[in-house]
């Protein structure tokens, strides 16, 4: 009989609910409706007169759709990929199931793939690997990578998927070393968490302190001990400071952790160094190169910086004064005379590299 053969529905208890399965994945309730209206990605059993529960099965298959959005794959080509894996590894779907996918298919078509058909896998991929595995694997063209890895960070973070964003942010240091992640992943990730911060009012602010977090904890990851001057002739070490007021620590660590894979000893503070105290740092490490980062003009004061460069220290008749580096957009405009001004980390790590090598 027919009711013999079909297979019958899970209870209730052994599948989620769309709340929890979305607390599970880190994803809002209305993002699982989405992918179900446009992909097909929706549970395979429901129940007259009773909530939507999503089987293990749907689960397996929404946390392949996570993992490759989070790595960059369009959503269109994550669905499919996600439907081909648990596909391959379960019993054929039944003709019902069977519809739903095609549905996805030429709506994910509509997206920008000229047929419903899965993706063919990459020539290098081995014959066994999974369609999600290729995709994953497979990798755009050059000029498309730091697209997509962008977009993979932000969509991790908008999530509040910690270990994604870790993991994303760890591998462009791996892929592209720690100057280029930092200039062409890390910085315009931060700066479009801004920008819709910006435009939404507080409803982001949560994903930007998130983000900077990780930022700096990768960051801190590729930073080396801090090391001696190798003797009391030799140069002193750079002092890397906000300026008064400026809590933007980012940018610095970044050239911290750079000068320290170039063995330049440096001296790291806090945000917002008061000024009296700054200038106490100066005279008691008599420093070879003091950076100043300001983020906003509000805090950037020349006054300051002209007080940090006529410091000195030293015997009568050998004095010595540091280099003042200035960082960040808040001085742009302002009339530092005497005084670099680097627009990119590659560019001050080479200024301090030469100050800190031929400083008296």
């Amino acid at each position: 009989m027919d009711v013999e053969r079909a297979e019958p529905a899970p209870p209730a208890e052994a599948g989620l609910t769309t709340g929890a399965l979305a607390r599970r994945l880190g994803v809002s309730p209305t993002t699982l409706r989405s992918w179900e209206r446009r992909y097909g990605i929706g549970p395979a059993e429901r129940a007259a007169g009773r909530h939507r529960r999503w089987t293990p099965r749907d689960v397996a298959m929404l946390e392949t759709m996570c993992r490759l959005t989070s790595a960059g794959v369009a959503p269109a080509e994550a669905a499919r990929a996600a439907r081909s894996e648990v596909t391959e590894a379960a019993p054929p779907p039944t003709a019902a199931g069977t519809s739903g996918t095609a549905g996805a298919d030429a709506t994910g078509a509509g997206e920008g793939t000229t047929t419903g058909r899965r993706a063919p896998m990459s020539p290098s991929a081995p014959a066994s690997m999974s369609s999600a595995a290729a995709v994953a694997t497979a990798g755009p063209p050059p000029e498309e990578a730091i697209g997509q890895e962008l977009r993979g960070l932000a969509r991790a973070a908008v999530r509040l998927d910690a270990p994604a964003v870790e993991e994303r942010l760890a591998a462009a240091v791996d892929r592209h070393g720690l100057i280029r992640a930092w200039q062409e992943v890390m910085v315009p990730s931060l700066h479009a968490v801004g920008r819709k911060w910006a435009s939404a009012g507080d409803r982001y602010v949560e994903v930007e302190h998130l983000l900077s977090w990780h930022v700096s904890t990768v960051l801190r990851r590729h930073t080396l001990p801090p090391v001696a001057p190798p003797g009391p002739a030799a140069p002193g070490p750079v002092l890397l400071a906000c300026v008064p007021g400026e809590q933007h620590t980012l940018p610095l660590e970044a050239l911290n952790a750079g000068l320290s894979r170039l063995g330049i000893p440096t001296r790291m503070f806090a945000g917002a160094v008061p000024a009296e105290a700054l200038s106490a740092a100066v005279r008691r490490l008599g420093p070879a190169a003091v950076v100043l980062w300001a983020q906003a003009r509000s805090t950037a004061s020349l006054a300051l910086a002209q007080h940090v460069a006529a410091t000195e220290w030293g015997v009568k008749g050998a004095r010595s004064q540091p280099l003042v580096v200035l960082g960040g957009p808040g001085w742009a405009g302002r009339p530092g005379r005497g005084m670099l001004r680097p627009t990119s980390l590659a560019e001050a790590l080479d200024a301090l590299s030469v100050a800190h090598r031929y400083r008296p």
